[in-house]
Formats: C-alpha cells, structure tokens, sequence
C-alpha cells in the first residue's frame, strides 16, 4: 500500500531538525518561561532565540512579535483587536474592507464584527482568483480603517498582489496626511484616521519572502504547521504603533496582546521552521533555499497538471500555474463528486484534499471557487493537490496511473453525466 501524500496546504511534516530542537524543552528545559527560576530562564532563553529568528525572517523588531496558537487566533486578534482598540479610543463606525475568497478565519471574525455595527465591504476577484487593485481603490472610504487581504489562497494557491496592494495604502495614508497638514491649524479638526493594512500569510510563508517592511504590512498572520513546523503555535506581527486590544485576558504574557502560558516548545520549533527557510536579501522575492525548494515543487507539480489534463477528459485547472504557489494544482473533473474522487484516491494510498482543511467537512460548494465564477456544480467536482519538498517525481507517476481509471470508474455510475 502506498503512502502518498500531497495535502501540504492542509499542513506539512515537521521537519527532522525543527524536531530535534524542540524535544528538550517537553523534558529537559520544561520550565514555565514566566517563572523566574533556572527552569523559567531556560525556557525563556528557547523563546527569545525563536523571536529573533521570527524577527529576522520577517524583518522586523523582536517587540513586534506576538506568539499565538497560530493564523486563526493571529487572524482574530489582528481584526477584532484593532477595531476594539479604535472602538476603545472613541471611533464610532469603523470600515472594513477584506476579500470574497479570505479563508473562514477572517471572513467570520468580519461577519461578527459587522452584526455589531462594523461596516465590512467585500472585494471580488478576478477567473484567477487574484484581487482587482482598481476595484479596491474604489471601496475606500473616510471611515476605513482596515484592509486584510490573504497573500495566498488556500485552495486554489492564487497569489495576491500584496506589496502593491499595502503600498496604494501607505500612498492613500500620506496624501490624507500631507492635506491635513496643509490645513490651518484652526480649521484642521482631527488627524485623518489611518488605514491599516493586514494580511493572512499562512499560505505563502513557506514560498516567499514576507519582508513585511519592503512589503508595507502593518499586521501579518502565519502558522508554524504550514511550514514544517508544529501544529498549534503562531504568530502576528504587529507594526510598532499600530492599536491592537488583547482578545483574552489574565496572564499578562506577550506584553499583555495575548495571555496564557507559551507554548515554548512549539515556538522553539516555530522559530526553527522559519531558519531553515533561509535569509532573504530586501526586495527579493525569495530566499536561495527557498527558490530551490520552489523550483524542485513546481516542477513537479507542472508534470501533475500536464498528466491530468494529458490522461483525462473534462477536466478544468482552476489553478493560473503563472500566478500561484509552485505547491498548487486544484482541478474540478466534471462529473465527479470531490468526495468521491478524495476518498477512492485515498484507498489507493494517496492524500488530498477537495479543498480548505478547515472546511473540508462542509457539503458546500467553495466560496473561493463560487467568487472565482466557478459554477456551484463544478465546484462540487474539485479536488486540489498541494505538493512539498519531500515529494517525488515516482509519487507523480503513481499518481498519473491511478487517477484517471478511479475518475473513469465514478463518471460510469453518473447518470448526469453519462446523459
């Protein structure tokens, strides 16, 4: 029986030496890093190295790190902090703006907000699922005080243009600024309110550079688990400055952002997952360790696309290879259930997934897919591959020989498409 796994979107295997780091803090150093004993001091010393490789990979100071559980709690507290903070500070009716195709970690948090009185405005996307910046310009309002676009889509691995995005923003900030300032004193009323921009880099921190101060980002979400790293443990990085309210109170931690006790050995790993992605110079796209990765994955993945669309008939990518992760390849095979197709590939030893892991147990058609234009019915025929840097070019070739007769065999027994 094989054992096949191409679902690295859902999450990756933690890495051999990100393992070895992290073992002696569940025995020999399991210290309480707030205490202040040895033991506490020990663990405390695991945290600091790890927000100083954090700091590094995203080029920022080690004061605007904040450990969290990962992206989903990242994500809350960056928008549900940041109004509460304005809110708190006497700003009446905030505005939103965020995408159609955002993973569930965003769009719910935007959707409570907005039952509490939030204005909250949905950009949509482009057949690719790329973000239109003309159409974002236009959303822009006096009142908006937010933008939180993803770098990547989890699903079909579309790649958003988030420096051009950040940086029509920061040009936005600086004009109302500078009109401001050309406004007699006496007559200038208060300081325009700034527009702040945040975005869920879960997706795209394996793959490229998140340099988040070439890149103009004021608040950023990742997770450790998407990187081979471990599971519960993540981050935000907020810019100096920016007004953030803590979600949970009571144990002070994280300079009173997020309270609870620290996860040390998952953020020893965390800060070890970033490492090992390499240093990335200013204004590169990617690390030399990660170009390699990337140039070995796509690769692989274009075989698997070239394969599926070579072996097999009525088959839409939904995935732009020119514009996604080198990772992706998400399909809908036309007259197949997602399901169906997941399961049966499953019993030949191979992984996937029909879509967000997050969601995957939902019978709904894909948001992501629905905002790309995508008809619900085909939607419901998707299965994405999400390929890593342990797989190989046999798993491919596996892969290309037992797919297409498990689509043939499906499509058989559907009388909708057998009309």
């Amino acid at each position: 029986m094989k054992n096949i796994y191409f679902d690295h979107s859902a999450t990756t295997p933690v890495d051999k030496e990100v393992l070895k780091v992290m073992t002696p803090y569940f025995t020999k150093n399991f210290g309480n890093s707030s205490s202040i004993h040895s033991f506490g001091q020990l663990a405390l010393e695991g945290v600091d190295i790890a927000r100083e490789q954090c700091a590094n990979f995203l080029n920022c100071k080690t004061n605007e790190i904040i450990f969290t559980s990962g992206a989903t709690e990242s994500n809350n507290l960056a928008i549900k902090g940041l109004i509460k903070a304005l809110r708190d500070k006497g700003l009446e009716k905030p505005h939103i703006i965020s995408s159609l195709v955002e993973h569930d970690a965003v769009l719910e948090p935007l959707m409570e907000l907005k039952q509490d009185g939030v204005e909250v405005d949905y950009l949509g996307v482009q057949s690719n699922g790329v973000v239109d910046l003309k159409k974002l310009k236009s959303l822009i309002k006096e009142n908006t005080v937010l933008v939180s676009i993803m770098w990547v889509n989890s699903e079909v691995g579309a790649l958003m243009p988030i420096r051009e995005i950040a940086k029509t923003i920061s040009k936005i900030n600086e004009k109302r600024l500078r009109d401001w300032n050309n406004i007699r004193p006496r007559d200038r009323g208060e300081k325009p309110q700034k527009i702040y921009f945040h975005t869920d880099a879960t997706q795209a921190a394996n793959f490229y550079s998140l340099d988040v101060d070439w890149n103009y980002i004021d608040l950023l979400s990742m997770s450790a688990h998407k990187i081979y790293g471990p599971k519960g443990v993540g981050l935000l990085y907020r810019r100096e400055g920016v007004p953030i309210s803590g979600l949970q109170r009571g144990g002070h931690q994280e300079g009173n952002y997020r309270s609870g006790t620290l996860n040390v050995p998952g953020i020893v790993g965390l800060g070890k997952a970033v490492e090992l992605l390499g240093p990335v110079k200013r204004g590169e796209r990617e690390s030399i360790i990660q170009r390699k990765n990337n140039k070995y994955i796509k690769n692989l993945r274009d075989k698997l696309a070239k394969g599926i669309l070579k072996k097999i008939p009525d088959v839409v990518l939904n995935t732009d290879l020119e514009n996604s992760t080198p990772s992706h390849a998400h399909f809908s095979f036309l007259g197949c259930e997602g399901e169906s197709s997941l399961i049966s590939l499953d019993l030949e030893g191979v992984a996937v997934s029909s879509g967000s892991a997050c969601a995957s147990s939902s019978l709904q058609a894909s948001h992501v897919l629905i905002a790309m234009g995508i008809k619900i019915e085909i939607a419901h025929n998707s299965i994405r591959f999400s390929l890593g840097k342990n797989n190989t070019l046999d798993e491919i070739t596996y892969l290309l020989k037992v797919l297409p007769p498990i689509i043939a065999r499906i499509r058989k027994i559907n009388p909708l498409y057998n009309k």
